[in-house]
């Protein structure tokens, strides 16, 4: 197995963050249509308190995020598309396709920052609108969220094998794709189109 650079690696998230992008920004339109329409209240009821907003970006934002990243790596691809686009896969310790559970889990652990950061935001008195200075235990969280963000950068340059502290706990590997696979798969798809 070959595995994955850092840089190819990053490469990849950057083309799946032009989904999850488009993904926030479909949200973002249906959000001012739900703030200025007749669903108004219900709208205003789901970000009403920290604990009320998390829970609902949690289910309109990450998990949708977190579920994109665990399916399409437990497909046949094992990959998303930005790691097709980049000839990446994910696999475990034999080259094999990951299961389902493994593949949640990879997924949550890899979100735990993003989530983090939501948890923290959404508890800054008078976020978005108006923030203050936040508590010390939401700066302290917000630092966390870095640490964590810069121990899986570090992980993956110090390895051989480029492996992110979520990778190390689960215990899978992102590989680079040999060419000929890439080609006998793209050869594949297109003679089942005919």
């Amino acid at each position: 197995m070959t595995f994955a650079s850092m840089w190819r690696r990053c490469s990849a998230f950057l083309l799946d963050y032009l989904i999850i992008s488009a993904y926030l920004i479909l949200l973002v339109i249906v959000g001012i249509r739900l703030g200025l329409g007749p669903l108004k209240t219900i709208f205003q009821a789901m970000f009403a308190d920290p604990n009320v907003s998390e829970v609902s970006a949690f289910l309109l934002l990450v998990l949708p995020v977190l579920l994109y990243f665990a399916l399409s790596e437990h497909s046949s691809w094992q990959a998303t598309w930005g790691k097709r686009k980049m000839g990446l896969r994910v696999t475990n310790a034999s080259g094999i396709r990951l299961s389902l559970p493994r593949s949640l889990v990879r997924s949550l652990l890899k979100l735990v920052p993003w989530e983090l950061t939501h948890a923290c935001l959404w508890r800054i008195p008078g976020w978005p609108v108006a923030p203050t200075t936040p508590s010390l235990i939401v700066t302290t969280g917000l630092v966390l969220v870095w640490v964590l963000v810069g121990a899986n950068l570090v992980s993956m340059l110090v390895g051989k094998k480029h492996r992110t502290l979520y990778d190390w706990i689960v215990g899978t590997y992102v590989v680079v794709v040999p060419r000929h696979d890439r080609l006998f798969a793209s050869e594949k798809r297109q003679v089942e189109m005919r």
